[in-house]
């Protein structure tokens, strides 16, 4: 297959330099012949701007290359559009002026940025520090479990008689647990720190030793669970440098944020916008409405600092005119990778259903 170029593929500074009337254009800095690729009505075109492209196309197409003949009949192509916008003045309108002023600002929010990351770096020293706060101080427990996950109390009592008297756990989860029975992964959590399970599910796992299950139900808002511990190991943090790419990055951006955070303090603001109005919550119908909704994301990570579980948390609070709750809807979304990296994902979903008190 040929490789083809669309003309004005990608419109770069150049193009846009070039619609700037004649005292703006003035100030561009003058292209030699022996420095040019091309001329085109005596305008010569820079070796500069071809690398541009060049090195444009390469970031919008993944590396994929063109030959530099298109390249240069893009830029001419470019440049004649130029020279015509410019016998007609277009660079004079309104509309082409605003434009190019918010195309000016862009450029120069971008160049300031660079300006100063360039002239504040990252050093070895922060990104230590950094990995020693957030990186290193996680040594802990990690813990491999199963559950399983009823609406009622007494559903998970008869749950526990069952296993007491030898039930296989994993053969119960895929048969009555309400994220089990379209998994069929029986019940099981895989690995994952106490801080990414909420607190009455964490504290249980803490408890049971290697093996065990809870004696009694263990209630969260997602419904009642039995929880078996099938075992634990020290969580090993990540080494320095396997984790100092992803930190440099982070680290700039807070650079960043700080820097612009001191201009926002020394400068002079006033807000002339009035304040807006928070739009009137609707009112609820007889059957309710849903007046919360809360998203929580998790993340566990390997001892290589690779992400091995996502685990989403949707909650949907529906109240009555009263302000009763007559429904609860949790639906959790997880996202599990082994270690070949193949993905296993599954939907839990819980109802709660109350009837509103009759009058």
């Amino acid at each position: 297959m040929k490789k083809k170029i669309i003309p004005l593929l990608v419109v770069g500074t150049a193009l846009i330099t070039g619609c700037i009337d004649d005292k703006t254009q003035s100030a561009a800095p003058v292209v030699a012949k022996t420095d040019a690729i091309a001329e085109v009505n005596g305008v010569y075109i820079s070796k500069s701007t071809l690398a541009d492209l060049e090195k444009e196309i390469a970031e919008r197409s993944h590396g994929q290359k063109f030959p530099q003949e298109k390249l240069v009949e893009e830029l001419i192509q470019r440049e004649l559009l130029v020279q015509d916008a410019n016998k007609k003045q277009l660079g004079n309108s309104p509309e082409i002026i605003a434009q190019l002023e918010s195309a000016k600002k862009t450029l120069l929010t971008s160049a300031d940025v660079q300006n100063f990351i360039k002239s504040n770096p990252v050093t070895d020293a922060e990104i230590k520090a950094e990995y020693d706060a957030k990186v290193a101080g996680e040594n802990g427990t990690e813990y491999k479990a199963r559950h399983i996950l009823v609406k009622t109390e007494d559903e998970a009592k008869k749950i526990i008689v069952e296993l007491d008297k030898g039930g296989d756990f994993a053969k119960i989860a895929n048969k009555v647990s309400l994220d089990g029975k379209d998994t069929q992964n029986g019940g099981d959590l895989g690995w994952f720190v106490a801080s990414q399970m909420v607190a009455p599910f964490s504290d249980a796992v803490v408890k049971l030793g290697k093996g065990q299950y809870t004696k009694t139900p263990v209630q969260t808002q997602f419904g009642w669970h039995v929880i078996l511990r099938e075992d634990s190991r020290a969580q090993t943090p990540p080494a320095l440098d396997s984790v100092k790419e992803q930190l440099l990055p982070y680290l700039q951006r807070k650079k960043v944020q700080d820097f612009i955070e001191g201009l926002r303090k020394s400068a002079k603001v006033e807000i002339l916008l009035p304040k807006e109005v928070p739009a009137k919550a609707p009112e609820p119908t007889a059957k309710g409405n849903t007046v919360n909704e809360e998203v929580a994301v998790g993340e566990v990570k390997d001892k290589d600092g690779k992400v091995i579980a996502e685990e989403v948390v949707v909650d949907d609070v529906v109240k009555d005119k009263d302000g009763k709750v007559i429904a609860e809807q949790v639906v959790v979304d997880e996202v599990v990778k082994d270690k070949d990296g193949k993905t296993v994902s599954e939907k839990i979903e819980v109802e709660k259903v109350a009837e509103p008190a009759q009058k």
